[in-house]
């Protein structure tokens, strides 16, 4: 039986990393290289779209060193959420990319406020539609030009063919995911004809590998290039999680909630947003708080020295609220609420458990948020993301979740993209 092997790619907002699995998901090689950081001025943050592709061409040769190239039969791709450029028919960037974390838009997320229904995840400033709109007031389209998603547009580089997106990134730039169309309400915006994509589900076929990579790179010209997801979607397919109820807690720099749900549930004004996930929904939101708090009070050597330390079954009694700034998004709508940290014992030891049982509260509050919204509550969690392998947190974490807490089968986003890949090559056939 002939081996196979698919390549999972993902694009952030430091570097892009990669994967190939074999058939039974094991991992058969990885790499992966950092990108420039972006360039922020105020609330604007752009990316060349340049960067990421001779990421991809830094990022190839090394990882196909690692295995058989005859064996690989697809790639993927997944990208940060929001973020979005203007190219030519042919796929030439026009624009930089104005990233997820691009706040420049407040005019135009005015203007979709005014238009799309309260559910759309189209709203605010980090909506890729936002950003689509100020794009084309400050450059002049072209015939046949489309916008992109930073997935997107890096599969089309791959396969030549531009114009598809994926429904998870596609999102943020309006999509009805229920209806299944670009919504009605849509064409009241200055949208020409054809600058939107066509949306696929996460995982399917684009087309085969362009000739010129294919010869370039050693690979067979039968490689599918299938479509992906965003970064979080793609992370949460690599936990295993796969049944409603089933969640996902990223301890990262911020704290991201998300669970299986049968039905979505869209509440806008506490940042709860659904992706779809084959035939079910991934109900979710995103906190402030997380691991840059921690990072911020204590470096990670004094974290490994005194986690050892901590005492899950004694809790502090501290009621705090970390966070770097004022402002919470999720579960709790403020843009005023004030960190709070008082007050701090002289022992480091008792500061960072309370932290931790802060974040571990918040972890909870969310959860309840989703299930009061409609979503289930958690029957099992796994984790992921740096704070995913301390095990008193995760021991914090469980006692006041209630629910059973397991590590993820993969942390790394390009692992979940690589499945998805599997997939698509096996509805190939």
């Amino acid at each position: 039986m002939v081996k196979t092997t698919v390549i999972g790619i993902d694009l952030g907002t430091s570097g892009c990393r990669a994967v190939a699995i074999d058939a039974a998901g094991r991992l058969v090689a990885e790499g992966a290289v950092p990108l420039p950081p972006s360039q922020q001025e105020g609330v604007a943050v752009q990316q060349s779209p340049q960067h990421w592709w001779q990421a991809i061409e830094q990022l190839m040769p090394p990882l196909l060193e690692q295995l058989d190239p005859g064996s690989v039969t697809a790639i993927a791709v997944d990208g940060t959420s929001g973020s979005v450029l203007l190219a030519d028919a042919e796929g030439n960037p026009l624009t930089p990319a104005l990233m997820y974390n691009d706040n420049r838009a407040r005019s135009q997320a005015e203007q979709i406020g005014q238009l799309a229904p309260r559910d759309s995840a189209a709203h605010g400033t980090g909506s890729g539609l936002a950003k689509l709109l100020w794009l084309l007031e400050h450059h002049t389209l072209p015939v046949g030009g489309r916008v992109h998603t930073q997935a997107d547009w890096i599969s089309g580089r791959l396969s030549e063919r531009y114009g598809y997106c994926d429904a998870n990134n596609a999102l943020k730039l309006g999509y009805d995911p229920i209806a299944h169309r670009w919504p009605e309400w849509m064409h009241s915006l200055p949208l020409a004809e054809g600058l939107l994509p066509r949306v696929v589900a996460p995982g399917a076929p684009i087309g085969p590998l362009s000739a010129e990579l294919a010869d370039r790179w050693g690979l067979s010209p039968q490689v599918m290039v299938c479509s992906g997801a965003t970064d979080s979607t793609a992370a949460f397919i690599a936990s295993g999680a796969g049944a409603p109820g089933e969640a996902v807690t990223s301890l990262g720099s911020t704290l991201v909630l998300k669970v299986i749900a049968e039905r979505p549930v869209f509440a806008p004004e506490y940042g709860v947003y659904s992706q779809p996930l084959g035939e079910y929904w991934l109900v979710g939101g995103s906190s402030n708080s997380g691991g840059a708090v921690l990072r911020h009070y204590f470096s990670d050597e004094k974290m490994a020295v005194l986690t050892p330390q901590l005492q899950p079954d004694q809790p502090t009694g501290l009621d705090y609220y970390p966070l770097l700034t004022p402002g919470e998004r999720f579960p709790f709508n403020d843009p005023d609420l004030p960190p709070r940290l008082t007050p701090r014992p002289e022992d480091d030891l008792q500061f960072l458990q309370g932290l931790l049982e802060g974040i571990a509260a918040i972890e909870k509050a969310g959860y309840d948020r989703l299930a009061a919204l409609g979503a289930p509550y958690p029957v099992a969690v796994r984790s992921n993301g740096g704070g995913a392998k301390n095990r008193a947190w995760t021991a914090i974490r469980g006692r006041m979740l209630g629910v059973s807490m397991h590590q993820a089968d993969a942390e790394e986003a390009c692992y979940g993209t690589a499945l998805l890949a599997k997939r698509c090559r096996q509805l190939c056939g």
